[in-house]
C-alpha cells in the first residue's frame, strides 16, 4: 500500500491565493504560498497561468502579493500590478508593476508605512492606496525621553487613503536606476536612518481624519468617487462602529451615508455605473445573525435589501466584485460553497454546478464572461481552476500517496440539535475493527470543519490515520454554514454545549461499534484549544488532550484580549455584572476534577488570547498532580508563522498521542 505523506511533506504543500484575470481573459494571476526549510519561513509569490503553462513571476526572499490587472482601456492594461518588499532591509509592502514583456516588475511608490491594499484608478493613471498615518513627531520626541510609553486607546494611527500618480512613481524609479549602485544604497540609509523625517513626496493623502479608519475601500468606475468602510480608530472594540463614507476625489470632501441598517457592515463595492454600492450587513447586529446584501442608490438614498433566491445563501454571503450581468457573490451551505451571479431582482445564476466541494477565493471579469476559483473537495486538493477548468496540479501527490477519506457524518447531540462532522479514515477502514478516535476542533467558533484533501495546517491528521486512529472533525454549534439558530446555540453556552456537540458525535461513533471507548483524545486550537481544555477538565472521557492558544479563563480572556468585546457576543455580560456564566465556561473551574494528560501549546506573542491561558491552565493542572506540558514559542502570535513551528507542533501532537493513546514512546517529544 502506498504511504501516507509525512509532516514535512504536508507542510510544503502549496497554497494557493488571490487569483485576478486579466482583460483579454488570456492570463490569470494568483500568489502560492511555499516553504523556505533552510530559512525557516513561508513565502508568497505572485505566479501567472497562461496557454496552459504555470510561471512564478516574482522569486526569491521579497515576496509579493495582491495581484491586480490595470483597467482595460489604460495604455497599462496589460500592466500587472502586485505589492513586494523592496529588499531584505527595507521591508514595507510597496507597489510594483510589470508591464508586458518586461522580465521584473519595478518599484513604483515610496509609501512612509506599509502598504496594505491598492486598487488602479480606472484611467490606469495611478493606484489608490491604503496605510497608515506616519507618527507624529511629538510621540517620537516623547520615546527619545522618556522610551516607549503607550496610553491604551488613546494613541492610535489611522489607516488612511492616498493616491500615487504612476508617472511620478515611474520617474522616480528611473531616476534612482541612472545612479551608481554605492549611491543608491547612500540614500537609502540616509533616507531611513532615523534622523530624517520620513515623507512621501510622490502620493496625495485622501484621508486624515482623526476618526475615520479604513477598513475597505472600492473606486467608481467613473474615477470620481471612493466608497469607504470605516471605523473610528484600528480598536477591534470598535468593529460593530463600522459605516460608509463616499469619498469625492476632486474635492477630497468624505461623507457618511445615512443607512439605517443595525448591523456590522462589510464588503463595499461599487455598480459598474457608479450610481450604486453595494455592501453586506448582519439583520440585527447579533454575532450571530444571517448575513444580508443591501444595494445603496447614490442619486436618490434608496436602499434596497436583496434576497438571493438560493437557499441557505443569507448566511453567510460575500459579494466579490460587480459586474455587468451581475454582483459576483460567494456563499457556504453546510460544508460545501459555489459562486453566482446576483440580478437587483433577486435571481441568482450558479456558476459552478458541482455542490459537494468547497470554493475558497474568486475573481471574474467586468464583463461577466470569464471567472477564476480556488476548490478543493474530498478526493482533490484546494486547485487553481479557470471558466470551470483546472489549471494546476497539486493534487498529484494523491496519485502516488495514500490520505485520509474524509466523509460527512451526523448525529443528534445531547439536547436533540442535529450535528455534522467530518470523519478521517484511513483507506482500508475496516467496520469489523476497532480504532482510536481522536476529535479535532476547529477555531472560530465561527468556522467550519471541510471534506477537502490535505486540509490541515496545525494537526497531522494524515500521520494519526496512518497510525491506526479515526479522527473526527465535529461542527459544533456556533459554526458557519448551519443557520442563524444553529450559530446562536452557544450563547451563554460555551463549554458545555460545545462539550455536549463533541462527546454525543464520540458516542455515536462508540455505538456503531468500531471506535474503541477507552482510547480516545481531543484537541484543538484558538478556540478549539479552548473547548479541548474544557473537555479536559470538565469531563474525564478521553485519554489525552492538546490545548492550542486557548482559552481556560474567560475572566483572564476578558481583561487581556485584543477583542474582549468578543465574550459579550457570547457571554452575554461582563464578568463584573454576571460572573456565574463566566465562571460555568471556564475550564479552569473544574480544574479540579482534571485527570485527562494535557499538552499546551501556545505562542508568547499571542494578543488575541494572551498567554497567560496557558500560564494559567498549566499551573492549575499542574497542582492538581495531571500529566501536562506546556511548551510556549517564542515571537509567535495567535496562528502559526514558520513552517519549522508546523512541523515542532504536528510532531509533538503525534508523539503525545501515541504515548498517551497507544502506548508508544515519548522519545523525540522535546525536539532533540
Amino acid at each position: 500500500m502506498s504511504e501516507y505523506l509525512k509532516i514535512e511533506e504536508l507542510i510544503a504543500l502549496p497554497r494557493l491565493s488571490n487569483p485576478s484575470i486579466s482583460n483579454d481573459g488570456t492570463r490569470v494571476a494568483y500568489v502560492k504560498r511555499q516553504v523556505d526549510w533552510d530559512s525557516n519561513v513561508y513565502q508568497w509569490h505572485v505566479w501567472v497561468y497562461e496557454n496552459g503553462n504555470n510561471y512564478p513571476l516574482t522569486h526569491g526572499k521579497n515576496e509579493s502579493y495582491q495581484p491586480k490587472w490595470a483597467p482595460s482601456d489604460s495604455v497599462h492594461s496589460k500592466t500587472l500590478a502586485y505589492l513586494a518588499r523592496p529588499s531584505e532591509r527595507d521591508r514595507k509592502r510597496q507597489i510594483f508593476i510589470k508591464p508586458d514583456g518586461d522580465v521584473t516588475g519595478f518599484q513604483v511608490s515610496y509609501a512612509t508605512e506599509d502598504i496594505t491594499a491598492f486598487q488602479w484608478a480606472p484611467s490606469g493613471s495611478g493606484f489608490f492606496f491604503v496605510s497608515r498615518e506616519v507618527e507624529a513627531k511629538p510621540i517620537k520626541k516623547r520615546r527619545e525621553i522618556y522610551g516607549d510609553v503607550e496610553y491604551v486607546n488613546r494613541e492610535y494611527r489611522n489607516s488612511t487613503l492616498f493616491y500615487l500618480d504612476l508617472q511620478k512613481g515611474l520617474d522616480k524609479t528611473l531616476q534612482a536606476s541612472k545612479l551608481p549602485k554605492d549611491l543608491r544604497e547612500g540614500n537609502e540609509n540616509k533616507e531611513n536612518n532615523g534622523n530624517k523625517e520620513e515623507k512621501d513626496e510622490l502620493s496625495v493623502q485622501f484621508t486624515c481624519l482623526k476618526n475615520l479608519h479604513i477598513h475597505d475601500f472600492d473606486v467608481a468606475s467613473s474615477g470620481k468617487k471612493v466608497a469607504l468602510l470605516a471605523t473610528p480608530s484600528p480598536n477591534l472594540a470598535e468593529q460593530d462602529k463600522i459605516e460608509i463614507y463616499i469619498l469625492d476625489i476632486e474635492s477630497k470632501e468624505v461623507n457618511k451615508l445615512d443607512v439605517p441598517l443595525i448591523g456590522v457592515k462589510r464588503n463595499i463595492l461599487f455598480s459598474p455605473d457608479s450610481t450604486c454600492v453595494c455592501f453586506t450587513y448582519l439583520r440585527t447586529g447579533k454575532w450571530f445573525d444571517d448575513k444580508y446584501i443591501a444595494v445603496y442608490n447614490l442619486d436618490n438614498n434608496q436602499i434596497t435589501k436583496l434576497t438571493p433566491d438560493v437557499t441557505g445563501i443569507n448566511e453567510c454571503v460575500y459579494p466579490l466584485r460587480w459586474t455587468t450581468k451581475g454582483i459576483l457573490i460567494w456563499w457556504q451551505y453546510k460544508t460545501s460553497s459555489n459562486l453566482g451571479l446576483l440580478k437587483l431582482d433577486g435571481k441568482v445564476t450558479p456558476l459552478v454546478s458541482d455542490n459537494k466541494s468547497y470554493i475558497q477565493i474568486a475573481a471574474i471579469s467586468l464583463d461577466g464572461e470569464n471567472f477564476a476559483y480556488i476548490k478543493g473537495d474530498s478526493k482533490e486538493c484546494y486547485e487553481l481552476y479557470y471558466n470551470d477548468v483546472r489549471v494546476t496540479n497539486k493534487s498529484s501527490v494523491l496519485e502516488n500517496n495514500a490520505f485520509a477519506q474524509k466523509e460527512v457524518i451526523q448525529w443528534f447531540s445531547l439536547d436533540g440539535t442535529k450535528v455534522e462532522g467530518i470523519l478521517c479514515k484511513p483507506v482500508d477502514f475496516d467496520s469489523s475493527k476497532k480504532y482510536p478516535l481522536l476529535v479535532r476542533v476547529h477555531g472560530g467558533p465561527k468556522s467550519t470543519s471541510l471534506p477537502v484533501a490535505l486540509d490541515e495546517n496545525t494537526y497531522p491528521i494524515e500521520s494519526f490515520v496512518e497510525k491506526g486512529f479515526l479522527v473526527l472533525l465535529p461542527n459544533y454549534r456556533g459554526s458557519n454554514g448551519y443557520g442563524e439558530k444553529f450559530r446562536s446555540l452557544n450563547y451563554q453556552d460555551l463549554g458545555t454545549g460545545d462539550y455536549a456537540d463533541v462527546i454525543s458525535g464520540v458516542d455515536y461513533l462508540i455505538g456503531l461499534g468500531f471506535v474503541d471507548g477507552d482510547k480516545t483524545g481531543v484537541m484543538g486550537w484558538s478556540q478549539g484549544g479552548y473547548i479541548s481544555a474544557f473537555c479536559a477538565t470538565y469531563s474525564k472521557r478521553f485519554k489525552a488532550a492538546s490545548v492550542g492558544a486557548g482559552i481556560s479563563n474567560w475572566v483572564t480572556y476578558y481583561v487581556s484580549t485584543d477583542i474582549h468585546p468578543f465574550t459579550h457576543y457570547y457571554l452575554g455580560d461582563t464578568p463584573w455584572n454576571d460572573m456565574k456564566v463566566y465562571d460555568k465556561a471556564s475550564p479552569m473551574t473544574y480544574i479540579k476534577n482534571s485527570c485527562t494528560p494535557t499538552l499546551i501549546q501556545h505562542g508568547d506573542a499571542d494578543k488575541r488570547v494572551p498567554v497567560s491561558n496557558a500560564y494559567e491552565l498549566y499551573r492549575g493542572l499542574c497542582d492538581v498532580g495531571v500529566e501536562t506540558e506546556l511548551v510556549i514559542f517564542k515571537n509567535m502570535g495567535h496562528g502559526v508563522n514558520k513552517p519549522g513551528i508546523a512541523r515542532a507542533l504536528m510532531k509533538q501532537n503525534l508523539i503525545w498521542f501515541c504515548h498517551y493513546i497507544l502506548g508508544e514512546s515519548i522519545e523525540g517529544f522535546y525536539l532533540d
